[in-house]
């Protein structure tokens, strides 16, 4: 397999607004959330820098664009409406992959009125479905897309969880799953890009928001391996990584890509990796775009190469060597 598979990673743009919710709508978790928008998010998250994403997105040459969950603020129906009509302005379904953040469930919703209006953007390529689709808000995940040399694989965390905390699970249904399609995706030589809204090890987040099963997914991936991980959840950029028998696995995070970002390290940004097979495995170069409140505009922040050995063409995930080049700070796009 020749060639650069481009993709940009986004996260946590909350682009939905709750001006005209009404008060019955609120009679649950979601008063909390209501006024948490009322008084902070809604001055947090700015129309205006979703318009220069779009923009900035547009001029990136994209194969491809991962987005890994909270695009509502408290996953009202008519927020997922104007979720799916950005989705719309965003790209087809086909270029654009989902996957659901604890914000999209913050209570339990009929699937029809919500989480459906997104599923061209969630769901598996044609053939390469993993569950029984009579119950598509149980089974949708994990989701497989394979583009080019890279296979998107998607995964749930999200569940309504308690007042005041915002924790996440997979359960062991989809874990399973999950193994069977990391097998499968090795065995084709792909470059497997994981996508979860919560970070996979809990010690990257509170205690509250953290993903109650990690240790049991971090126990999948060390049997079946995977090249990289992709979440949002904790609204800054970050690289960790995950302890495998073999080498270990990038994890990255990146800011929501919407905020003013009271300090630097949490204002609006967002990824792009180039991957490309290597004569001793992949090699993925990572780049940072983040905003500019005073040129109103996108521009690109930090690069990073990761070497990820072994061979391109399906023998097992080995090691993963991380090389930091960090351009000038400030350059404009």
């Amino acid at each position: 397999m020749n060639g650069i598979f481009r993709v940009a990673h986004l996260s946590d743009l909350h682009l939905t607004s709750l001006v005209d919710v009404k008060i019955r709508d609120l009679l649950n978790k979601r008063a909390l959330g209501y006024l948490s928008w009322r008084f902070r998010r809604r001055h947090e998250h700015a129309p205006e820098i979703l318009a220069a994403l779009l923009h900035d997105l547009s001029e990136q040459a994209l194969d491809h664009i991962v987005i890994t969950g909270d695009l509502t603020q408290i996953g009202l129906p008519g927020e997922f409406q104007q979720a799916r009509q950005w989705l719309e302005t965003l790209g087809s379904p086909t270029d654009v992959t989902v996957v659901p953040g604890n914000h999209d469930a913050y209570v339990r919703t009929p699937w029809t009125d919500t989480f459906a209006l997104w599923a061209p953007y969630m769901a598996s390529d044609l053939g390469l479905q993993t569950g029984e689709q009579q119950a598509p808000d149980r089974t949708l995940f994990p989701s497989v897309r394979v583009r080019g040399h890279a296979a998107l694989i998607g995964v749930t965390s999200a569940h309504p969880s308690a007042p005041f905390f915002a924790t996440g699970s997979l359960g062991a249904a989809q874990m399973d799953r999950l193994g069977d399609i990391l097998d499968l995706t090795r065995r084709q030589g792909l470059f497997r890009i994981l996508l979860i809204h919560h970070p996979p090890i809990e010690s990257m987040v509170a205690w509250r928001k953290r993903l109650t099963d990690g240790a049991a997914l971090g126990a999948i991936l060390a049997r079946h391996g995977v090249e990289m991980i992709l979440h949002g959840h904790t609204h800054h950029s970050s690289v960790a990584y995950l302890p495998d028998v073999r080498g270990t696995i990038p994890i990255i995070g990146v800011p929501s890509a919407s905020a003013r970002g009271a300090k630097p390290e949490h204002r609006s940004g967002y990824h792009v990796y180039e991957v490309r097979p290597s004569s001793n495995g992949w090699e993925v170069r990572t780049s940072s775009r983040g905003y500019s409140p005073g040129n109103h505009c996108f521009f690109a922040g930090d690069q990073r190469v990761i070497m990820v050995a072994g061979s391109a063409t399906g023998s097992p995930y080995t090691t993963v060597h991380p090389h930091s080049h960090p351009t000038q700070h400030g350059q404009r796009a």
